[in-house]
């Protein structure tokens, strides 16, 4: 079987950068073996499979050693895609998910991801995230993430963890931020447990630190960079409904076939 294959850098409009995403396009699921052991070959930290029933389009996301429930960037990719090569004359699009309904929309070359948010609450923070850390963070956060929030842009950006310890977290990854010098805020994030060391520029992070920083620094609308090496530049909206706007550009980098 031949199926299209497309590689996207999320969250940037320079090749290179951003966060890359595979998206293949399906007619019906594939086996969840099958769709598993193709993110595994492609190595990517998503890869976007969706399917299109008369324009009523489903996805899924694989990481190279499991499926995870959300992921903006492979989502913006996989919008990117469906505005570049099978709709051109689309302007809203609608993805059923495991997380629910997502709406996606465009203005020229940003597009717009509706996302549900995820509100983080305080929490003690486990002794193993603070060896993991090798600093202490000003508060910790909780929602399926930790979210620790650092003294200033400086230590996200020079945070080296132990991924080893990292790993034998049960939760689903830790999220840093610190508010931003030329930027509302900056982030990273590590996954080292679903097999990814540091994610590039991660939109499912971006639906706990939207709520966060709106309410810590009493705006709506700000601008977020992920301070990864690869790095993106992340526009959000705390739309003040239980949701989030989640924007950003892309760049193909790859348009292929592979047999399965």
């Amino acid at each position: 079987m031949k199926l299209a294959i497309y590689q996207v850098d999320a969250f940037t409009t320079e090749l290179f950068k951003g966060n890359p995403a595979a998206v293949v396009p399906l007619k019906e699921w594939l086996p969840d073996q099958t769709m598993q052991n193709i993110a595994l070959e492609n190595n990517l930290s998503e890869t976007a499979f969706f399917v299109n029933d008369n324009n009523a389009y489903h996805i899924r996301w694989f990481t190279p050693s499991v499926e995870v429930p959300l992921c903006g960037h492979a989502t913006l990719a996989t919008s990117y895609v469906i505005y570049n090569f099978i709709d051109p004359y689309a302007q809203q699009i609608t993805f059923e998910s495991r997380s629910g309904q997502l709406i996606i929309s465009r203005d020229n070359s940003i597009i717009h991801l509706n996302f549900p948010e995820n509100i983080p609450d305080k929490t003690d923070p486990p002794k193993i995230l603070l060896d993991a850390m090798g600093i202490d963070p000003v508060e910790v956060l909780l929602n399926k993430s930790f979210l620790a929030i650092l003294a200033d842009e400086d230590q996200v950006r020079q945070m080296k963890p132990d991924f080893t310890l990292l790993s034998k977290l049960k939760e689903d990854g830790l999220i840093i931020s610190a508010k931003g010098k030329s930027y509302d805020f900056v982030s990273r994030y590590f996954v080292p447990n679903a097999g990814i060391d540091e994610d590039p520029v991660t939109g499912y992070a971006h639906t706990l630190l939207t709520p966060y920083w709106s309410k810590k620094l009493g705006k709506s609308d700000l601008r977020a960079y992920q301070a990864s090496e690869r790095g993106g530049e992340v526009f959000v909206r705390d739309l003040k409904n239980g949701r989030v706007q989640i924007s950003g550009k892309a760049v193909l980098y790859m348009k292929g076939e592979i047999e399965v």
